[in-house]
């Protein structure tokens, strides 16, 4: 199998991308992550660009990494002064890392026209400072920025360039599609031709000496991939160059970054590792991709996309009722690879078109004699059709759905009973967090508690009183918290009187669950949405408590 270094830059790269911020603290848990996922190379920025990425560069020396080596990045030196003179390159001795990547212009039109150099003084910034770099004991990647637009250009310089890289000593040439406008079999041609060069042809340093270091080729070298997704095509160029020759994969976990984004690491792993014959990370590891995606995100703090492939919510979610009852009986008949094998799992979306067999494999984890001619099974069908045309969606909303069999098969039981909830608002604001109030009368087991809670806004409120009550019989509410809160208006035609979906999703720590409530007064949706995420607590924690479903 061939083996394939990769090399992540979520802290460098995916840092460029809008919105994008991490802490030094971030910085580290991500290491961590990484480290446990086993990716060869964490790029993790330029130490001489920030106070920050000084300040991480210090932390991680403390690190104890298992499968990882942290990469400090820079450019080559500045024209005109001597490498022991460049203060980016003293800054990457300083951070004491044991590889350091440096980028290089390969385009003879950025070497000209951006660094304003000859084009043999570019060659001998690039041959000068990887030399330096090996001098002082450093494993040295060359990332030759824009190489695949100056191959294009100019391919006879482009060459002289990673040529001059391995005269310094290079032990990985990486090829950067920096615009992201390459097309894949473009992509493939040029990696063949770099891969083959370097494969026949012997290396000599500037005094005529052979260069032997470790590698692919004869000369010691082994060609890298580095691409972005302007064009749509980041992952495809990565996945071709690796089928030219290429053994290093350079990307960001989740694909985001500067523009459009960089190549897409989980993808990439996911489709060589199980595709394609190749080790990226130590096989055991590939299980845990989709929970280190997961917590990279929230490291990040942004949503990770339900649509990514292997690693996203929906990568194995089914919802057509013909595509559902073909995975109950086989799950080959629909999926490329079994959930499990990254770290996912399989979801059946309930909805108006996923059919009885749907219905059959969520009712049968409270009856298992349940089965597609139970009169029951039927009536449950009816009654999801009928709320999805009301506006209703349950293939967002799992924790109602299962609410909702519970009811119709007679394992529920109400855990209170509402008297009634009052809600009003002011304006202008009495404090800076405080704009509505909240009264909320219910009883348990015939216990009558009236409660109040003010809060910002009437939902806000009313979330407050209702737990100020439920408190009292249920201390365990208190472990509730709301993580999101969606609106979606379903028919505009009628404007303020619109009927609307309320989603909320909640989480006590260990689990996630959501939940929704339609109807045209926004309040009383939010109710509804709210009274199935306390109840869906109650029930699991009882279950959890009896060891059984109740």
């Amino acid at each position: 199998m061939k083996q394939i270094s990769i090399l992540d830059s979520t802290l460098r790269d995916g840092s460029q991308g809008e919105g994008i911020s991490y802490s030094v603290q971030d910085k580290i848990n991500i290491v961590k992550a990484l480290d446990e996922l086993g990716v060869a190379y964490i790029e993790a920025g330029n130490p001489g660009s920030n106070p920050k990425d000084m300040e991480f560069f210090a932390e991680a020396k403390k690190l104890k990494l298992k499968h990882s080596k942290i990469v400090a990045f820079g450019s080559t030196r500045r024209k005109g002064i001597k490498c022991a003179e460049d203060a980016n390159l003293q800054s990457l001795l300083a951070a004491e890392t044991e590889v350091v990547c440096i980028f290089g212009k390969t385009w003879d039109f950025q070497a000209t026209e951006i660094l304003h150099a000859s084009l043999e003084e570019n060659l001998e910034m690039i041959r000068d400072t990887v030399a330096f770099l090996v001098a002082n004991k450093k494993e040295v990647i060359f990332d030759a920025e824009h190489f695949f637009t100056g191959y294009t250009e100019n391919a006879d310089y482009a060459m002289k360039a990673l040529e001059a890289a391995v005269e310094g000593g290079a032990k990985v040439l990486c090829l950067c599609e920096t615009k992201g406008g390459m097309m894949p079999m473009q992509c493939y041609e040029i990696t063949k031709h770099v891969v083959e060069h370097f494969k026949t042809r012997s290396c000599v340093d500037r005094n005529g000496k052979a260069v032997s270091v470790e590698g692919d080729g004869a000369c010691g070298v082994s060609v890298g991939i580095h691409t972005h997704n302007d064009s749509g095509c980041a992952v495809a160029n990565s996945l071709l160059a690796v089928e030219a020759g290429a053994s290093h994969v350079q990307g960001v976990l989740l694909g985001f970054g500067e523009r459009t984004g960089n190549a897409n690491l989980s993808t990439i792993i996911a489709d060589l590792q199980l595709k394609s014959d190749c080790v990226c990370i130590p096989p055991e590891n590939v299980q845990n991709l989709t929970p280190i995606c997961k917590r990279v995100a929230e490291i990040t703090n942004i949503a990770l996309d339900s649509g990514m492939p292997y690693v996203g919510v929906s990568a194995f979610a089914h919802k057509a009722g013909m595509h559902i009852d073909a995975v109950i009986k086989n799950p080959f008949a629909y999926e490329h690879v079994t959930p499990e094998s990254v770290g996912n799992s399989r979801v059946f979306l309930m909805s108006e078109v996923a059919g009885k067999s749907m219905i059959v494999e969520k009712v049968q984890k409270f009856d298992k004699s349940l089965t597609k001619s139970s009169p029951v099974v039927a009536e449950i069908v009816k009654r999801v059709k009928d709320l999805e045309h009301d506006g209703y969606q349950f293939e967002g909303a799992d924790a109602s759905f299962e609410i909702l069999v519970r009811k119709a098969i007679g394992k529920y039981q109400p855990f209170f009973n509402l008297h009634y909830y009052k809600t009003s608002g002011e304006f202008p604001r009495f404090a800076d967090d405080q704009s509505a109030f909240a009264q909320f009368k219910i009883d348990v087991d015939g216990k009558v508690v009236v409660t109040a809670g003010d809060g910002d806004g009437p939902v806000n409120a009313l979330d407050v009183a209702m737990r100020n009550a439920l408190e009292q019989f249920y201390p365990n509410v208190a472990q509730i918290h709301l993580t999101d809160y969606k609106v979606r208006v379903l028919d505009g035609k009628s404007a303020t009187a619109s009927r609307v979906r309320v989603l909320i999703e909640s989480s006590d720590g260990d689990e996630h669950w959501t939940t929704m409530g339609v109807s045209s007064d926004v309040i009383e949706a939010s109710y509804l949405a709210l009274v199935d995420s306390f109840e869906y607590k109650l029930i699991k924690d009882l279950e959890k408590k009896f060891g059984k479903l109740i």
